[in-house]
């Protein structure tokens, strides 16, 4: 399935660039082009229509936050996935807020790499586990003083309280309230499955609807819903 996914790579480090366009190539992705920083990203993404970008944040001109809002804004169909170094919570946070449909820093080890850039073919956003409880905690905490403008693609309601108020608006089952909680946890499609006893592509049928119901755009936005929806607080009550 690898092959399907075309690739644009951006990265300021040449060597750093040209290792992972070797090491994707070598694992069958098609690697469509580079860039070197967030505009050239943008041109070359509109001339060669790639399926994700793999970005680096820290770049000359126009970085990878940046860049990942022009991505939301002029390509929503590309899914930028952000690669970096850093593992600090307030570029996590910054780069999900931006649009972006996964986080994976450099110092994974190859394999793991491969095997959450692949799961993007399957709809799963490409984040570590213990990277998306991170999120889940930190939008929990701020979720009484984010601004609408911060939470792009996330339904609203009046303020209110009360979980079951959130939990009716829009309406979901709760069989789909337990697929949020566990998508936002980190879960992949076929854990989510063995968990609850039901197929993979039960799985994809359940994370489809919730998404058209609550007009998110990737999984990644569920994270903050689940935040918004204090739906970590029931996981570890």
């Amino acid at each position: 399935m690898a092959e399907k996914l075309k690739i644009l790579l951006v990265d300021d480090h040449l060597l750093f660039l040209e290792a992972l366009r070797n090491l994707l190539t070598v694992k069958g992705f098609e690697i469509v082009g580079t860039a070197h920083d967030g505009r050239d990203a943008v041109e070359r993404a509109r001339e060669l229509r790639p399926d994700v970008v793999l970005m680096d944040i820290r770049m000359p001109r126009c970085d990878g936050l940046e860049a990942t809002r022009i991505f939301r804004r002029e390509l929503p169909d590309v899914k930028v996935v952000i690669l970096t170094s850093s593992e600090d919570d307030d570029t996590l946070l910054e780069a999900i807020k931006s649009g972006a449909s996964g986080y994976l820093v450099k110092s994974l080890k190859p394999d793991l790499f491969i095997a959450l850039l692949s799961g993007v073919l399957r709809g799963e956003a490409p984040i570590l586990r213990e990277m998306a409880s991170k999120v889940m905690e930190a939008f929990a905490r701020q979720s009484q003083a984010t601004q609408p403008a911060e939470m792009q693609g996330i339904p609203t309601t009046e303020t209110s309280n009360s979980k079951e108020a959130w939990h009716g608006v829009p309406s979901l089952t709760q069989r789909q309230l337990e697929i949020v909680k566990r998508v936002a946890q980190g879960q992949s499609y076929k854990e989510i499955a063995a968990d609850l006893g039901i197929t993979k592509r039960t799985v994809q049928y359940h994370v489809l609807e919730i998404m058209q119901k609550l007009r998110l755009e990737n999984r990644t936005q569920m994270i903050m819903y689940a935040a918004k929806a204090q739906l970590i607080d029931e996981e570890k009550s």
